[in-house]
């Protein structure tokens, strides 16, 4: 393996010397939702590293063989047992410097209904005053955030196109 740029290309790519196949290594796309139950905002809190312990949205990897939909309502279930209704695109989020893009989903929280999966050392339902700023896991989940408190004082639905750097 060689790290080169191929004939017709614009970038270095890995190339096998000994059968010229290209094995291009391309962004991971991250899924994930803005649950609302009596509008207030469903987090989790991490039980895996990174950044173990802080306060996140239910997202995660898509699988292949998922829609971007499939893959924010199985890693809900998978972080929160929270099942999903009325789901619609949030926000498309942009971070080049680690290679993702994040499909947002805003939905609605059936019943209410919600506890700690396998991922989460805890799941709770928060009004935006008492969002734990300090301990949100990850940047794209602090702007989603408040693209979503924004859009709710302004009484807007609207899709949100970002990008993090």
């Amino acid at each position: 393996m060689s790290l080169k740029i191929p004939e017709g290309e614009d970038r270095l790519r890995h190339v096998c010397e000994a059968c010229g196949t290209i094995h291009y290594q391309n962004p991971k796309i991250i899924t994930g939702v803005v649950a609302e139950w009596n509008r207030q905002v469903l987090l989790c809190k991490r039980a895996i590293e990174p950044r173990y312990g802080f306060w996140t949205l239910p997202a995660g990897f898509m699988e292949n063989g998922e829609t971007t939909e499939q893959a924010a309502a199985r890693e809900a279930y998978e972080e929160a047992t929270a099942t999903l209704a009325n789901m619609r695109l949030f926000a498309l989020e942009n971070v080049p410097h680690i290679s993702q893009v994040h499909v947002i989903y805003q939905a609605d929280l059936v019943a209410g209904q919600c506890a700690a999966g396998i991922e989460s050392l805890e799941v709770k339902l928060f009004d935006e005053q008492d969002i734990p700023w300090d301990e949100l896991a990850f940047r794209t989940v602090r702007k989603t955030l408040e693209c979503f408190f924004q859009d709710r004082r302004e009484g807007v639905q609207q899709v949100h196109h970002l990008t993090l750097s």
